[in-house]
């Protein structure tokens, strides 16, 4: 288990064999997100990376039918 301990400055170094297994260099974004009592920490892709990741999904605009009358 890795532990870190949060600054006067509120910030926290994420342990090495977390930064190599996910392979996280300076930058990168990473998202807090919190969840009934805990704190979930999200990688957030980059466009390049994001790109296709929904792959099928309907991007057809599905307008309410007065906005199509216009």
């Amino acid at each position: 288990m890795n532990t870190v301990t949060i600054s006067s400055k509120y910030q926290v170094v994420i342990p090495r064999p977390i930064r190599e297994q996910f392979d996280l260099k300076p930058g990168n974004k990473i998202m807090f997100i919190p969840f009934n009592e805990t704190l979930r920490v999200v990688i957030v892709p980059s466009i390049e990376e994001a790109k296709g990741m929904f792959e099928g999904i309907d991007t057809d605009p599905q307008r309410e039918k007065a906005d199509r009358e216009l």
